[in-house]
């Protein structure tokens, strides 16, 4: 499936987005979509073919270059650890900045269709995974990193402890006193993610 789309289909990918993350994927309708971008119907049956093929080209277009990021965060000259904190803030940011799309992907892998819907979602987050591995295998070879790893368990723990954050998001701003957006995505990109850092670093790093 092609990542580069023209400036009609970004239009309606994004709009898409926003319509899925508000109604539902099933709650949207193609013609919900065409009228809220103001196009024709069938301009968006020509671009996607279906409202399931506009999900997989909308979850492309938002999480396709996170792998090459990875990719190229690995040949970087960095200590296995400094990869780590790398990629944890990436994760961070991505999710942070693309609220909508996630939630989407969270309600449709939480529904009975959604192994079905999300293929391409399954086989980049393959890639992903690919990526970490490949990191703390690094880290395990130069004897920094622990050989009992759970390797398949440390994204969970990174986006776990975000989105209970996030999920809690009201509780903790009046809890951590972050009283304007602001504050918040502050507190997100500083203090949330270097507990996240310190969390995986625990979990790899023999104790001293």
């Amino acid at each position: 499936m092609k990542s580069n789309f023209n400036d009609k289909q970004i239009i309606i990918l994004e709009v898409a987005e926003t319509l899925f993350a508000e109604k539902g994927f099933d709650g949207t309708s193609i013609r919900n979509i065409a009228k809220e971008a103001k196009i024709n119907i069938a301009m968006v049956s020509y671009y996607f073919g279906s409202k399931e093929k506009l999900l997989e080209s909308l979850i492309l277009y938002r999480t396709s270059d996170l792998k090459l990021q990875l990719d190229n965060l690995i040949i970087e000259d960095l200590e296995p650890i400094e990869k780590i904190n790398k990629l944890i803030e990436l994760y961070i940011n991505r999710i942070n900045c693309n609220k909508g799309i996630y939630r989407i992907l969270h309600f449709e892998f939480t529904s009975k269709k959604g192994d079905s819907n999300l293929q391409a979602f399954s086989e980049l987050k393959k890639g992903n995974l690919k990526s970490l591995e490949s990191i703390i295998i690094e880290g395990q070879t130069k004897g920094i990193f622990r050989k009992d790893v759970i390797i398949p368990l440390i994204t969970p723990t990174i986006l776990g402890t975000f989105f209970h954050f996030h999920m809690n998001k009201s509780f903790f701003q009046n809890l951590l006193n972050l009283k304007t957006e602001d504050l918040y995505n502050n507190y997100i990109k500083t203090n949330l993610t270097l507990h996240i850092q310190q969390t995986i670093k625990a979990l790899l790093i023999y104790e001293s």
